[in-house]
């Protein structure tokens, strides 16, 4: 299974996400209150101290559920290259807000005055697990020592780790973003037509999206180098006819298989990977480019 290119190339939203969220883990791990960060029924109820949501909500408060929430972070940033930044960001705030009050509700019905909720993005997390089960193929099967597995096994392990870290008190949050994510799925309030609009957008990516927007641009010089080739090699053909006519290499079918496990069509990327001469980050960016026009 392949999530597409290494690092954050074409998903700053998820850079960002990760960024903040190891800021503020690593900054109320220092100053000796990570325990505290999640929300609590004194806290909302008692004390009203809503504002406790916003750190709470980033945050984690220990090393396993930082690889752990990382890892997954990072993993589903495929999400964000497939439907692009400005509709993922609707999907994260979305997320995060009808997760923080699937929690508040839960609080109210325990009334755990002593108890706190695991902190972190639990919320965005578990609800990115929706569209990973239902869109992202398996792509191989394998067996170790008599038990079945897919290349999928590895985020739902991390997942049900991260989902077990705090007990009850972690699964309460993973619950609470698996509703909000089969909320999105069904495009509750019809969530999954909003975007951004464009004058907050360009904002945004000017505050934090400078360095991706340039890599973007270079990006598309490099598709437009390679859309090129083929027309230079007719050049060369014309110059030199006894070179005979050379063919495209055709796509192989595991590279189709990892486009098609990312969300794109398969005849589409097959002519991708054709026009990128077989190369799968070159074909994943004229993909993602076609999807943007």
């Amino acid at each position: 299974m392949h999530a597409g290119p290494t690092g954050f190339r074409n998903a700053p939203v998820t850079r960002t996400l990760v960024i903040t969220s190891a800021v503020l883990s690593v900054t109320s791990a220092v100053s000796g209150r990570p325990r505290r960060l999640g929300l609590s029924f004194q806290d909302i109820f008692e004390n009203h101290d809503l504002l406790k949501a916003i750190p709470s909500v980033f945050a984690f408060s220990s090393t396993p559920e930082l690889v752990a929430g990382f890892y997954l972070l990072y993993y589903f940033r495929v999400f964000e290259r497939q439907i692009g930044s400005n509709k993922y960001s609707v999907f994260v705030l979305f997320c995060i807000i009808a997760s923080t009050f699937f929690e508040i509700l839960a609080l109210a019905l325990l009334k755990a005055d002593s108890h706190v909720l695991a902190s972190g993005p639990y919320g965005l997390i578990f609800a990115a697990f929706i569209p990973f089960f239902v869109d992202i193929p398996v792509m191989s099967r394998f067996c170790v020592l008599g038990i079945n597995f897919t290349d999928k096994s590895i985020v739902y392990f991390v997942g049900f780790q991260l989902l077990l870290c705090g007990w009850k008190w972690s699964f309460i949050p993973g619950i609470c973003g698996v509703l909000a994510g089969f909320l999105y799925r069904v495009n509750a309030f019809g969530i999954r037509r909003l975007k951004f609009p464009k004058k907050v957008a360009s904002v945004v990516s000017r505050l934090f999206l400078s360095s991706s927007t340039s890599s973007t641009r270079n990006s598309t010089a490099n598709i437009r180098r390679n859309a090129r080739v083929p027309y230079a090699g007719r050049r060369v053909q014309q110059n030199y006819p006894s070179v005979g006519h050379v063919s495209m290499p055709e796509p192989p079918e595991s590279s189709i298989a990892t486009l098609v496990s990312m969300g794109f069509d398969s005849n589409a990327a097959r002519q991708a990977l054709m026009q990128a001469r077989n190369d799968l980050n070159v074909a994943t960016n004229i993909l993602l480019e076609a999807q943007t026009r």
